[in-house]
């Protein structure tokens, strides 16, 4: 026994059966520390992923939902992955995003229904209103017109000579939205085709008023005509105003002022930026 035990500690001692010992250690360990990170990035985990396109301010339902074991990597790697079913359902799908068919639920995508505020009524300051013009798709010239575009306002009428009147209403005015019959923005979903119903301007409230008049003259009066214009006409838009005295006054003629609206003037809607983001101090025309 004690030969045995001289034998092991001159072995121990031996300076290069220690470095061996040493190395095959290393190894050992690097095998197991290799393979233990494997299997953490190969392991699956369940996720929550959409059965169906799931588009813009949706209420998502568990009808919707479906899991799938995805790699451990994949959910590390991304802080945005939804990893519970819990925390998708009874949530929303943000404005202006869509969730496809076989997609991963992302946080940044999902908000709950008391922040799902209508893009199209959010953030318009005091003193201006929402103005609806209803088109079709022959109007739209078939759909061409989109949230952010510039465009202008023509108007078709006729004189108390029964001529023809036609001319620029209101020239550089953003649409804001473009919404079905059902208020379904047109554009938020990539696989239902929706027909435009209306398009929706933020005006101040003298010009609202001017178009709310404009659209209620008897049938067979005035028809307000929506027409696109070019990229740069909405990369680089000028003042959002009343273009001719002329139809402003005509429009006029055919309704009764309110003594309220006596000193009022059509302001203009200053676009170096975001036209609902600014004062509108300037004057286009004046009423008589």
């Amino acid at each position: 026994m004690g030969n045995l035990v001289n034998s092991l500690k001159r072995f121990l001692g031996n300076k290069n059966t220690v470095t061996i010992i040493g190395v095959l250690l290393g190894v050992v360990v690097l095998y197991f520390g290799y393979q233990w990170r494997v299997n953490q990035a190969v392991s699956p985990i369940t996720v929550p992923y959409a059965k169906q396109e799931i588009t813009s301010r949706t209420l998502i339902t568990d009808e919707m939902i479906g899991t799938i074991d995805v790699p451990q990597s994949l959910v590390n790697s991304s802080n945005n992955i939804v990893t519970s079913t819990a925390n998708v359902v009874g949530k929303y799908v943000t404005y202006g995003a869509i969730i496809p068919m076989n997609s991963l639920f992302y946080n940044e995508l999902l908000v709950d229904e008391d922040k799902m505020p209508d893009s199209a009524f959010a953030d318009i300051p005091d003193g201006y209103t929402i103005y609806s013009l209803s088109v079709d798709l022959h109007s739209t010239y078939g759909n061409s017109i989109y949230p952010d575009n510039y465009i202008d306002l023509y108007i078709k009428a006729s004189d108390t000579d029964g001529k023809t009147i036609f001319g620029k209403m209101i020239e550089s005015i953003k649409v804001l939205a473009v919404k079905d019959s059902q208020g379904q923005h047109v554009f938020e979903s990539a696989t239902e085709t929706r027909q435009p119903a209306e398009l929706l301007f933020a005006v101040p409230n003298n010009m609202y008023s001017l178009l709310m008049k404009a659209g209620y003259v008897p049938e067979g009066g005035i028809e307000i005509i929506p027409v696109p214009r070019n990229a740069s006409y909405s990369a680089n838009p000028g003042d959002t105003q009343v273009s001719s005295e002329y139809i402003q006054e005509f429009i006029l003629n055919q309704s009764v002022m309110l003594p309220d609206e006596d000193s009022e003037d059509i302001e203009t809607i200053p676009n170096s930026g975001d036209n609902t983001n600014n004062n509108t101090n300037d004057t286009n025309t004046k009423k008589d």
